[in-house]
C-alpha cells in the first residue's frame, strides 16, 4: 500500500486530484505540507492526513514513497530538488519551471535521483490525440504542410482567478500572477498543447508570439496570445491559448499534402486523397487514464508512459521563448538541456 504525500495545494487542480485519489483505495495520503498553514490545513483533512508544517517530516519519511507538488511554480525548484535527493517519486503539476533555467536544473536533480516523474499533460490520453499521433507517425499527412492547436477557455471572462480571502484553500489569484506563476493565460494554457505539438513533430528551431492583456482583470497578467513554432524538421505550426474565450470548437488541425484531420466540438474530422477517405470518428480509439492516474499506477509498478523530465523542462524552456519573443517582437531559439 503505497505512502504519498502532498508538497503545495495552490494549484487549481489538486481538488480534481483529491477527488481521483477517493476511489485509489490502496494509496494513503500520509501527509500534506503547505506554507500558507490555512490552505494546507484544509487540504489535509479532505484526504485525512496529517498536515506538516516542517517539509523535513515528508522528505525524511522512509514509508512516504511519492510526493504530488502543487505548490506555485516559483516553489518548485527547491521542493524538487530536495524531494528527489530524498528519493520520493514526484508528480510536479504543470508548468515544471518558470524558465529554461530551474526548469533544467529540476530535470537534472530528478534524473539524478532516479526517481519516477510525471506531470499534468493530461490530454496526451486524450483519444482524438492519441488517434493523431498514430496518424502522424504512420504517414497519413503526407508532406505536413501547416499545424494549429487551440486551447482556451473563460476563466478570465469568469474570475476564476480572483482573490478568495475567506477561502483559502480555493483561492487561485497567484496563478494570475506572473511573478509566482510564471505564465498568465497563454503560457497556464498554452503549455498543454506546446506538449503535444512537440511530442508529435519533435524540436522546435525557432518561436515567437503574440501575447495581449485581454480584459485586463488581472494587473500585469496576459490573458490570451498566439504563438508561431518553426520545428527543425520544417514543420510550421501556430498555438492558441488564453482565458478569455466563451467557446473553443476547433481545438486542432493538421494538414498535409495527403491527408487533413480537425478536431470538431470534440469530433475527429478526417480526410485523405488516396482513400477517397471523408470521415466523422466521434470516438476514434479509447484514451489513457489522466496523467495523474498513470503517477499513482506508476508507483503501484504498472508500466504506463509517463512524461519525462527533461521533455517537460524543454516545454518550460519553449514557453520562455514564446514569451521573449513576444517581449521584444522577434524570433526566439529555445534553450536546450
Amino acid at each position: 500500500m503505497p505512502n504519498i504525500a502532498f508538497a503545495g495545494c495552490a494549484h487549481i487542480h489538486v481538488p480534481g486530484f483529491i477527488n481521483q485519489l477517493r476511489p485509489r483505495k490502496s494509496f494513503v495520503v500520509k501527509r500534506v505540507w503547505d506554507h500558507h498553514a490555512a490552505r494546507g490545513q484544509q487540504r489535509a483533512k479532505e484526504l485525512n492526513a496529517e498536515f506538516v508544517e516542517q517539509l523535513d517530516l515528508i522528505a525524511n519519511d522512509p514509508e512516504i514513497e511519492g510526493v504530488v507538488v502543487c505548490s506555485e511554480t516559483d516553489r518548485h525548484q527547491p521542493l524538487v530538488e530536495m524531494l528527489a535527493a530524498h528519493g520520493k517519486h514526484l508528480f510536479v503539476e504543470k508548468p515544471l519551471g518558470l524558465r529554461y533555467d530551474d526548469a533544467y536544473a529540476m530535470a537534472a536533480a530528478i534524473e539524478q535521483a532516479g526517481v519516477r516523474f510525471q506531470t499534468g499533460y493530461f490530454m496526451r490520453g486524450m483519444p482524438n490525440v492519441l488517434m493523431l499521433k498514430k496518424l502522424v507517425d504512420d504517414g497519413f499527412f503526407g508532406k505536413i504542410t501547416r499545424v494549429r492547436a487551440s486551447n482556451c477557455h473563460s476563466g478570465a471572462l469568469g474570475g476564476w482567478f480572483d482573490s478568495k480571502p475567506t477561502d483559502p484553500a480555493s483561492d487561485w489569484r497567484w496563478m494570475a500572477d506572473v511573478k509566482q506563476s510564471g505564465v498568465g493565460g497563454f503560457g497556464d494554457l498554452g503549455t498543454h498543447v506546446l506538449d503535444l505539438l512537440l511530442w508529435f513533430f519533435g524540436p522546435v528551431k525557432t518561436v515567437t508570439a503574440t501575447i495581449d492583456m485581454g480584459t485586463r482583470r488581472y494587473e500585469g497578467c496576459d490573458e490570451t496570445g498566439e504563438g508561431m513554432l518553426l520545428f527543425e524538421s520544417g514543420i510550421i505550426a501556430t498555438l492558441a491559448a488564453g482565458w478569455d474565450d466563451i467557446d473553443n470548437p476547433v481545438t486542432f488541425q493538421i494538414s498535409g499534402t495527403k491527408g487533413f484531420a480537425s478536431v470538431i466540438d470534440g469530433k475527429l474530422h478526417l480526410k485523405q486523397t488516396d482513400k477517397h477517405l471523408n470521415t466523422v470518428l466521434s470516438e476514434p480509439q479509447p484514451g489513457q487514464p489522466h496523467a495523474f492516474e498513470l503517477w499513482l499506477d506508476a508507483l503501484e509498478g504498472k508500466n504506463v508512459p509517463l512524461v519525462g523530465a527533461r521533455e517537460a523542462a524543454y516545454r518550460s524552456s519553449v514557453m520562455a521563448a514564446l514569451y521573449e519573443g513576444a517581449r521584444t517582437h522577434t524570433w526566439q531559439t529555445p534553450k536546450k538541456g
